[in-house]
């Protein structure tokens, strides 16, 4: 039995009241890295607890697949894939482009997601059909823009200084876009999957990181793979395009 678009809701409604209260706050943070930098917060771990307590009370047969706690039923036929606060950085410099991404995978393939922005209120839902959107501006079913050269393309990525031994291979594609931008994490694949954005380009990702944002961007037109053009349900290295024809041309140039 699959979930409903009101179950997602009240997931998303139960990391909001864990997230969006301490956001702005000066909240305390914690870094995950001895060497480096990988930020989380209490925000992070309370939100996806509030996730998990109601999936395992409303779906206990299906595994759970999240960011801060211990994975739960990773071989089971129905899996929850949970980033409570993707873009953590965003989160703790009060930037409003981080999200709660919950996904669903069947057998392996993510077949449903949301990301949520409870700031902006603004929630991206892909139904297993469809992806939707709902915020300030009403309520409308999602399409890709079809775009079909690199040179009229919006470029998004988090930042050039990811890609480390790959960045000249990323910067084949940036060069060739008409405009591309830094920072915005998971909203940069909403803002794809609502026609806004052509391409979003990264690398080193993890499957909370991707769970949800694959249905979003394939169900309302788009194409997410991984750079060598293999399923990217286990994160890596990946791209994400609003047509073929951007999506042949930039992975043409990452493989060249």
């Amino acid at each position: 039995m699959y979930p409903d678009r009101a179950f997602f809701d009240r997931l998303a409604e139960a990391a909001k009241a864990e997230t969006l209260p301490r956001f702005r706050t000066g909240l305390s943070v914690d870094n995950k890295f001895q060497s480096g930098f990988d930020p989380v917060t209490e925000g992070d771990r309370a939100a996806e607890t509030a996730i998990r307590a109601l999936v395992m009370e409303h779906y206990p047969d299906h595994g759970i697949l999240g960011e801060e706690h211990e994975n739960i039923g990773l071989d089971r036929d129905l899996l929850w894939v949970i980033d409570p606060i993707d873009g953590t950085r965003a989160f703790i410099s009060g930037v409003p482009v981080w999200g709660t991404l919950i996904g669903l995978r069947e057998k392996g393939r993510a077949i449903m997601g949301m990301m949520d922005q409870p700031f902006t209120g603004e929630r991206y839902f892909a139904d297993g059909k469809a992806s939707w959107y709902k915020g300030p501006d009403g309520e409308r079913q999602l399409a890709t823009r079809k775009c079909e050269t690199l040179s009229d393309a919006i470029l998004f990525t988090t930042s050039p200084h990811i890609f480390g031994a790959d960045l000249a291979r990323y910067m084949k594609v940036q060069d060739r876009v008409r405009l591309f931008r830094y920072g915005c994490d998971c909203y940069a694949y909403a803002l794809l999957a609502a026609g806004h954005i052509d391409l979003v380009i990264e690398n080193s990702l993890k499957p909370y990181d991707v769970g949800a944002l694959i249905p979003l961007v394939e169900q309302a037109g788009g194409y997410f793979t991984t750079w060598d053009g293999g399923r990217p349900e286990e994160g890596g290295h990946v791209i994400a395009a609003g047509s073929k024809a951007v999506h042949e041309a930039a992975l043409a140039l990452l493989n060249a």
